[in-house]
């Protein structure tokens, strides 16, 4: 197993980037009480297997979401490389202010480099996650996008439920495509677009992006698939095959969303990468190496590993082994 690099006969290989998620959306729906040097060691193990972008942790209440407690430990105990971009999800003005004290008692080494804020293309889920409307949601925003940029933080932004929504059903695009242009316009760099329940296919998936893409520029979009339905790896490749640069992906296919009950986890980066092997596009990462930070975290969390492709080469590992 390999992520080859080979130009096609069109030139050299398109790039992508991939956003590890694993640390933050990848844990925030796990069961049982992760200890920060948990988190922590999946982060460097991450980023020595050739992670580039880490999302790792958030800064939100740890009475809505538990597993996010102890984010600014792990994040000031973590082994920062050169190289590898940090970010942390920040819901709203009170969790800007974590981070900003954070930066302040880090001067010289600043623990992070961005961080992300996230709304919703319904009033539905956004009510059910953040307790406003999206209108009400996206004016809040504003304000933390405005002042972490006054600071000279990047922001990125992230859309949940832009195909079906597990309260209101079949998403309007429109709202999609309206809702990702306030989060570019207010300041973000991107915005990933989130089929939050993974009920989307390839042709769901092209028609969503069709409409964003009426208002929004294609390269400052990102996609962000859930495997619900065993469909993460092909919206993946929708995404890329409609202009799409950006992944959102979670070592072992780790997550789910504790406001869309019976979603699973997020495409994992091993089926991804494999999927990227031999094509016209590339991105970084040791896929071997991955492969054994997906069962690392996997063991810990006592849960199976999702990756197909990670199965696949623990099988292959073993016959190899049992050839010797």
């Amino acid at each position: 197993m390999r992520n080859c690099a080979y130009s096609t006969a069109a030139g050299e290989r398109i790039p992508v980037r991939i956003v590890e998620v694993g640390p933050r959306d990848g844990l925030q729906n796990e069961k049982t009480v992760i200890p920060p040097e948990v988190k922590v060691g999946l982060i460097d193990r991450l980023g020595r297997a050739g992670s580039r972008v880490i999302e790792a942790g958030s800064f939100v209440s740890p009475k809505w979401v538990p597993q996010m407690a102890g984010t600014a430990e792990v994040v000031t105990s973590m082994d920062k490389l050169p190289g590898t971009t940090y970010q942390v999800l920040v819901p709203n003005e009170k969790g800007l202010e974590s981070v900003l004290s954070l930066l302040a008692a880090h001067p010289d080494k600043p623990p992070i480099d961005e961080i992300a804020v996230f709304t919703a293309a319904t009033d539905a889920f956004s009510i059910a996650n953040t307790n406003v409307t999206v209108a009400d949601s996206l004016k809040r925003l504003a304000r933390v996008v405005q002042s972490a940029l006054d600071k000279g933080i990047r922001v990125r932004g992230y859309v949940s439920v832009v195909i079906t929504c597990p309260y209101s059903g079949k998403v309007d695009y429109k709202r999609v495509r309206d809702v990702t242009k306030e989060l570019l316009d207010m300041g973000c760099y991107e915005v990933s677009l989130g089929d939050t329940t993974g009920t989307g296919n390839p042709t769901s998936v092209r028609e969503m992006l069709s409409v964003v893409l009426e208002a929004n520029p294609v390269e400052r979009l990102a996609g962000h698939f859930h495997d619900t339905f065993g469909m993460g790896v092909a919206n993946s490749m929708a995404a890329l095959s409609a202009g799409i640069r950006t992944l959102d992906c979670s070592i072992g296919g780790l997550g789910g969303c504790p406001y869309s009950p019976g979603a699973t986890g997020n495409v994992a980066t091993e089926d991804v990468l494999y999927a990227l092997q031999d094509s016209a596009y590339s991105a970084p990462g040791d896929l071997e190496a991955l492969v054994d930070v997906g069962f690392w975290i996997s063991e810990r969390l006592g849960r199976d590993n999702s990756s197909r492709v990670a199965k696949a080469v623990r099988a292959r590992r073993e016959r190899e082994k049992a050839k010797l």
